[in-house]
């Protein structure tokens, strides 16, 4: 290992001073104009780092944060967390095939995680193809997932413990826009592996979607060899704001192998609309989503495994202050407030008609202040309340969480 290394430094040390990188060469995309970009174009629609004439370009993000939280009196006190870092490759292949990967790596090394490597072949504005491993596009934090684009250091709990978060599988399909004026209408359908049974066979106790992420082998064959379908359709005024609306659903469990029937296909479907706008007189901006998730839940159950849930978020974010400060010349200070909610188990007992609890509600204010687009410092005061299945007084978490946030 050490003659590797060894040639490794020589090599260096004989390159010549004009082969060393020339800064005044590199070129660092811009983030897309909001009024011009839509949900479906956030993995796309972020900073890249490129070379003179390379057909690769490079970029990323990293999150860290601080945090002291407890739950009903009981803390774990100052918590440091490096949440995330994720890398962007992306090239232009040719005119019109291009490939773009996004691999993140959670709490240090803890999960590594390849969320997007796809090749995109553009035919028509109407019509391209995507092909690999694709962000499925179920709500649009799902597809809009990048930490320097929020005010809030967690994610949304709708999105990450009711809908699978950064939600990738193995697939193919289409997708294309239409333009009109102040109008761009979008669509979007993909073909993936997809769901598993550890959907209700988990460590939760109740049926959990999230859970299906942890199968390591849904990026080289499906479960039960049914794919998952997965499509969107958004409209968006450059005045207005934009309006989607999302399906996905799939066969969950084994239903047969080898040719032996094993059970009876079981379905699990999940319904959501997501809408985002901007009250250009006051700059507020107002960002929503909500699910709906059914699922064929064995007659073998519990009743604590609900055959629907639902969830979803508000963000309303406004600025107080834009221009110079601390030395940054382009910078603004935001107060924002986060309204969350989820629903694990609707319905009622069977046998009392009593109301099923395992709900979730939370709001979380925040200052941030971003001293450049591309990052952001965010201050959050948490106060959540979960009750349990049987609807017993909740269980009450508060406390701060101070984090950063870049693009790089």
């Amino acid at each position: 290992m050490s003659k590797y290394l060894l040639s490794a430094l020589l090599l260096l040390a004989a390159t010549p001073a004009s082969a060393q990188i020339d800064s005044s060469l590199l070129r660092r995309s811009a983030v897309q104009a909001p009024q011009q970009a839509m949900n479906m174009d956030a993995v796309y629609n972020r900073p890249f780092l490129s070379y003179g004439k390379l057909p690769v370009s490079l970029g990323g993000y990293a999150e860290a944060n601080w945090q002291h939280l407890g739950t009903d009196g009981v803390t774990e006190g100052n918590q440091f967390q490096m949440r995330r870092l994720t890398l962007f490759v992306a090239s232009t292949i040719s005119k019109r095939v291009k490939f773009l990967s996004e691999i993140e790596f959670e709490d240090g090394t803890k999960e590594i995680n390849i969320e997007f490597a796809a090749v995109d072949f553009e035919f028509n504005p109407l019509l391209n193809v995507r092909a690999g491993i694709v962000m499925n596009p179920i709500g649009a934090f799902n597809q809009n997932h990048d930490g320097p684009k929020w005010e809030f250091v967690d994610r949304p709990v709708s999105a990450t413990q009711l809908l699978p978060a950064t939600w990738s599988n193995v697939g193919f399909g289409v997708y294309g826009k239409q333009y009109s004026g102040d109008w761009v209408m979008a669509y979007e359908a993909y073909l993936t592996n997809g769901f598993n049974d550890r959907i209700v066979n988990n460590t939760n106790g109740k049926t959990f979607l999230p859970a299906a992420k942890g199968d390591p082998n849904r990026f080289e064959e499906s479960y039960n060899g049914v794919p998952l379908l997965t499509a969107k359709i958004a409209g968006k005024h450059q005045r207005v704001g934009e309006l989607g609306l999302s399906y996905m659903g799939g066969v969950y469990n084994k239903f047969q192998d080898d040719g032996l029937v094993l059970d009876q296909r079981r379905r699990a479907d999940v319904l959501a609309v997501d809408a985002n706008t901007v009250f250009r007189r006051l700059g507020t901006v107002l960002n929503a989503e909500w699910a709906w998730v059914m699922v064929d839940v064995p007659v073998t159950y519990s009743q604590q495994y609900g055959s629907r849930q639902q969830g979803g978020f508000l963000d309303i974010v406004q600025p107080v202050w834009r221009g110079k400060m601390l030395g940054y010349e382009n910078s603004v200070l935001n107060l924002a407030c986060r309204l969350e909610y989820v629903d694990w188990n609707m319905g009622r007992f069977r046998e009392t008609g009593g109301q099923i609890g395992d709900e979730y509600r939370a709001i979380v204010p925040a200052i941030s202040w971003r001293p450049g687009p591309q990052t952001v410092i965010r201050l959050n005061y948490r106060y959540s309340h979960t009750k349990d299945l049987l609807g017993n007084p909740p269980s009450r978490t508060a406390g701060l969480q101070i984090g950063v946030a870049s693009y790089f």
